[in-house]
């Protein structure tokens, strides 16, 4: 799996539609929708590309530009810090009922249960929680969203815990740089995904997928914005290598959101 790969685009969002033009894009998102659940129970991971998430979460470049600018609002990671890696994030939680409504989670440590991630198994990690105008965002609802269809295929659950975090990982010539400084690990949940927000004055960050065996089965590294990567946690594992200013005179930045989703 590379950049190129290969999906039909779609017409970009906000054109002007008749009711004819509302049924074909309902249409559309139902496939979308249909083969990215498809394949993350049939081989472990899917790949939707700009044109098709920006359709089926409902978001033209005006709702992307404002969702983004709340990366400027992370905070440091202290523990991503103790490794020599310059991150920043935030964490909150949502749960997600099967006829799709969103409520709110209260703020909680963030704890990575056994036999999932190497670095900080059973670790009560504390993360300064989602600001107000983030969660009030309507992209974040559509996506939680589209990921509960998605992860509809791998639990017949009533109702999902929703993990969110906004990441920034800091690309500078003297420091690691490391988007999992953890290396190859699974989050402990049944659907993970991870959309690139934004990279600039980067190289690296390339995203592996690996099966139960430990075997790479897909790698890719997300270059355009809104670009999502999806995969059944309970079946592979999953990396990301360093990044690096590509300009070593100024530093770069790695935008990604990741969200996650556990029947309960």
């Amino acid at each position: 799996m590379d950049d190129d790969h290969g999906f039909t685009q779609l017409a970009p969002d906000g054109a002007a539609r008749g009711s004819g033009d509302s049924t074909a894009t309902g249409e559309a998102v139902a496939l979308q929708v249909r083969a990215a659940r498809d394949a993350v129970v049939g081989r472990g991971w899917h790949l939707m590309d700009p044109a098709a998430v920006s359709r089926c979460v409902g978001a033209g470049p005006a709702m992307w530009e404002q969702f983004a600018a709340h990366w400027d609002d992370l905070v440091t990671d202290p523990y991503a810090a103790e490794k020599g890696t310059c991150r920043l994030r935030r964490y909150g939680q949502f749960l997600l009922s099967r006829t799709g409504e969103i409520t709110p989670l209260g703020h909680e440590t963030f704890v990575q249960p056994e036999e999932s991630n190497p670095l900080y198994v059973d670790i009560e990690r504390r993360f300064e929680p989602l600001a107000a105008a983030f969660q009030a965002e309507p992209v974040l609802y559509a996506l939680i969203r589209l990921l509960g269809e998605v992860a509809g295929g791998l639990d017949d659950a009533a109702e999902w815990t929703v993990r969110v975090h906004p990441f920034r990982v800091v690309a500078q010539a003297d420091s690691l740089s490391q988007p999992t400084p953890e290396g190859r690990h699974k989050d402990g949940v049944h659907l993970v995904s991870s959309m690139l927000i934004g990279r600039e004055n980067v190289t690296g960050g390339r995203s592996t997928i690996y099966d139960a065996d430990g075997r790479e089965i897909a790698a890719t590294t997300l270059s355009e914005p809104a670009t999502l990567l999806l995969s059944d946690d309970r079946a592979t594992w999953h990396a990301v290598s360093p990044v690096r200013p590509q300009d070593t005179g100024r530093p770069g930045r790695r935008d990604v959101l990741v969200t996650t989703l556990t029947a309960r």
